[in-house]
């Protein structure tokens, strides 16, 4: 038994006219395929890190969103016929073409977080606070990664 997919056919000329750039916020909302037959919507919203090859026929875009403390990134073609629309949820003014920096930057501010931890210790039913330095945990934890 052969399944086929039928996807409508994709406006390119409003795909064209797809004005966002590098640090906006966008929602793509991309078709999946269930196990039953049906289709339905999946949205991934998360900040655009790089546009590439313009508006031709191959142009893709990055998206990066955190999810449960975990980055997320996702290359999506700008002319799939996967994709049911593409949202711009907000504007931002960047000086680069290209924000691969933040992947190093979100690191960066977890690492700040995490350095200075309180943990809660329970001993012979006394409970009490201690700060402890969880940076080399940390580096350990990327180090298996």
């Amino acid at each position: 038994m052969k399944t086929t997919i039928k996807l409508t056919p994709v406006n390119m000329e409003a795909r064209k006219k797809l004005d966002f750039s590098t640090g906006d916020v966008v929602c793509v909302w991309n078709k999946i395929k269930e196990a039953d037959g049906k289709t339905r919507l999946q949205a991934f919203e998360g900040m655009v890190l790089a546009r590439k090859h313009g508006t031709e026929m191959g142009a893709t875009f990055t998206l990066r969103k955190v999810t449960s403390g975990v980055g997320v990134e996702r290359v999506f073609p700008l002319f799939a016929p996967t994709i049911d629309k593409i949202e711009l949820i907000r504007r931002s003014r960047t000086r680069r073409s290209k924000l691969y920096y933040v992947r190093e930057k979100a690191l960066r501010d977890v690492r700040r977080k995490l350095k200075v931890d309180t943990r809660i210790i329970t001993k012979d039913g006394v409970t009490t606070m201690e700060a402890v330095d969880t940076e080399a945990e940390v580096v350990q934890e990327e180090v298996k990664a």
